[in-house]
């Protein structure tokens, strides 16, 4: 059986600067016709709203639509049609991300930072939420469930998915049984980067949203980056990535198989795992890795990945691999060592850890509650997964007693006149003269 080939292999330590700056840029930007393509098709949605619409369908998606939104009677058949395995597993996936995002849930605070001064911070729901949902050559009802769920728990108005027609001229059944059973609100064939400026824009038939959340491909990816000033948007996304920290202990299999679910992702996936281990720790990982490889349904694929940013690399000891993982930042990061629950803090930059060899990513991609919608290229370093903080927005609250009001002064004023704001300086000892208001009926300074 033929080797693997890898863009990465060898000892930490050998690796030169440019593979070590290689490894830690992942970002994938977006080609000059991407972006090209994109600015026209956000601009011709902006301005012509479902018309646009209506064409990118036919010519990017092959349907002429009759309609852009998807009636709800249709989900249910959906849903019906289903098999009950899939409805068990999608149902099995509600349960616990309702459960783990619940507990999640943001709750406001207020303290007073001094007598009679209240500072608050509330969580308001955002009004509407749109979810991209990928379609095209697969259906990804779990990307539905990612989005909607969170968002419902924490009470978002009402949740809007769009996702691209097949030759049907409706989005996969699965992701229409799936927007039923998560509680989507409305539901739009409708794909790519119209999509995006659609939701960012508003049109006709779809809503304008507070935020979109969700993945896609380069030209999803740039439509969000170029619709920003106008949406919130989830963190910067690319292609999907795994960092695999194990011993020689660890099973070569169970390694090799976890890179090869990440590498069929895409042909741009990164799978990489450091082994803590002696010179010949690589050997029966690179024989696992070409059996499973060879075996792969999607292998043309997953040969592409692993020649374009996978890798094998032995560290000298935990610490070295430790360093080199929080350096490497990656989207899914899988600890498989049997102690690895003990050393859970040490690992700070991921977006999501897996912890022990039976700790499988694909559980976190389908049913575990946890998100897998989660900061790629080592964007770890500065976001975090989808989660309930994302589906709303933080309303901060003031209140200042008179009594209060009469000790801040002063410094508001000597602080205000230094800024060369006089203004500023007289409403404060203005507001020092107010009326009565107290803090919940009665301020701690007038106790």
């Amino acid at each position: 059986m033929s080797a693997v080939s890898l863009k990465f292999r060898g000892a930490l330590s050998r690796l030169d600067a440019p593979a070590r700056r290689a490894l830690a840029d992942r970002v994938v930007e977006g080609a000059d016709e991407i972006r090209g393509a994109v600015t026209r098709i956000v601009a011709d949605v902006r301005a012509r709203g479902d018309a646009a619409l209506f064409e990118l369908a036919r010519e990017l998606d092959g349907v002429a639509l009759e309609l852009l939104e998807v009636p709800a009677a249709e989900w249910q058949t959906a849903l019906d049609e289903t098999p009950q395995d899939l409805v068990r597993a999608l149902e099995r996936a509600i349960r616990n991300l309702e459960a783990t995002h619940g507990a999640w849930r943001p709750r406001g605070i207020a303290i007073e930072t001094e007598p009679g001064v209240l500072v608050g911070r509330r969580a308001d729901p955002i009004t509407r939420l749109g979810v991209y949902v990928p379609g095209g050559r697969a259906a990804y009802p779990s990307s539905v469930l990612m989005a909607a769920v969170p968002a419902r728990v924490v009470g978002v108005g009402e949740i809007v998915v769009c996702s691209p027609p097949d030759r049907s001229g409706r989005p996969p059944a699965l992701v229409l049984a799936a927007a039923r059973l998560a509680g989507v609100d409305r539901l739009f064939a409708v794909g790519g980067a119209g999509a995006v400026a659609a939701m960012a824009y508003g049109t006709e038939s779809v809503p304008r949203v507070d935020r979109i959340v969700g993945p896609g491909n380069a030209y999803v990816m740039e439509a969000k980056l170029q619709v920003a000033t106008r949406v919130a948007i989830d963190a910067p996304a690319g292609p999907s990535e795994i960092l695999i920290v194990a011993d020689e202990a660890t099973s070569p299999e169970l390694i090799a198989r976890e890179m090869v679910a990440q590498a069929e992702h895409d042909p741009r996936a990164a799978s990489v795992a450091v082994i803590v281990g002696g010179a010949s720790a690589l050997e029966p990982i690179e024989r696992a890795l070409a059996e499973a490889v060879a075996g792969a349904e999607r292998r043309e694929v997953v040969e592409a990945s692993l020649a374009a940013a996978g890798g094998l690399l032995l560290a000298a000891d935990l610490d070295e691999a430790v360093i080199f993982a929080n350096e490497y930042g990656a989207e899914h990061l899988l600890v498989a060592l049997r102690d690895a629950y003990r050393l859970r803090d040490r690992f700070r930059v991921a977006g999501s850890i897996f912890l022990g060899p039976a700790s499988s990513v694909a559980f976190g991609d389908y049913v575990t509650g946890g998100n897998h919608v989660l900061p790629t290229g080592g964007l770890a370093r500065a976001y975090s997964g989808l989660a309930p903080e994302d589906f709303v927005r933080w309303t901060t609250y003031q209140q200042v007693t008179p009594r209060a009001a009469a000790r801040l002064a002063p410094d508001v004023a000597a602080l205000a006149r230094a800024e060369r704001l006089p203004g500023h300086a007289l409403a404060a000892i203005a507001a020092s003269g107010a009326g009565s208001t107290t803090l919940d009926e009665r301020s701690s300074d007038d106790a």
